[in-house]
């Protein structure tokens, strides 16, 4: 008899794997993290972890230079949205979710208040958009402008100041015109090699 128990309990966990879809959930913006902890908890506390296998929030890093110095934050890319891959046929899950604090809401949902799902589609551009985050380097946030003045902080000519005159963002450089021995020349830099003024 618990031979037949077992299969039917296997049958039963690839049905509702088979009904597992994504959701996009809205939460206060600032505390996603919080947010997943909070439904995590919940669900373990109700016994209904099986029902959702996957809680994600997309965030890429950020390089931010200080300075002269590299500081790598993590940003959310989508602030205040967490991904949810669930089986929702178990009305606890929804109001188990729904009810968390923090949760808004379910992003999109019928008239009748049933959530709607992602199609596969959109899900698979949004994994992976959040694979590519994840592998990427970090991207360096700078809020350098042309015509600021900087002052050079590495290389040969540290100590110099002078004015931007182009920045390249893919690159990570600056063409900055400087004053050697009374006349202007152009120089490429790093954004790690100049600081602000």
């Amino acid at each position: 008899m618990s031979e037949n128990t077992n299969h039917i309990e296997q049958d039963a966990l690839i049905k509702n794997q088979s009904e597992f879809k994504w959701y996009v959930i809205k939460a206060i913006s600032g505390q996603e993290k919080k947010v997943k902890a909070y439904i995590e908890s919940e669900l373990e506390r109700s016994n209904l972890k099986q029902f959702v296998p996957q809680i994600l929030i997309p965030t890429e890093k950020i390089i931010q230079i200080r300075a002269g110095k590299k500081i790598t934050k993590e940003r959310n890319y989508f602030p205040g949205y967490i991904l949810i891959e669930a089986n929702l046929n178990n009305g606890e899950v929804k109001h188990t979710i729904r009810n968390t604090p923090g949760v808004l809401g379910f992003l999109t949902e019928t008239k009748g208040g049933d959530p709607i799902p992602l199609r596969p589609s959109e899900i698979n551009r949004l994994l992976g958009k959040v694979d590519e985050l994840t592998e990427s380097e970090g991207t360096i946030e700078t809020n350098f402008s042309i015509g600021e003045s900087v002052k050079i902080i590495n290389g040969p000519f540290n100590g110099f100041t002078g004015i931007i005159e182009e920045v390249n963002t893919e690159k990570k450089k600056l063409k900055v015109t400087v004053k050697i021995f009374g006349r202007k020349s152009p120089v490429e830099l790093n954004f790690g090699e100049v600081e602000k003024e």
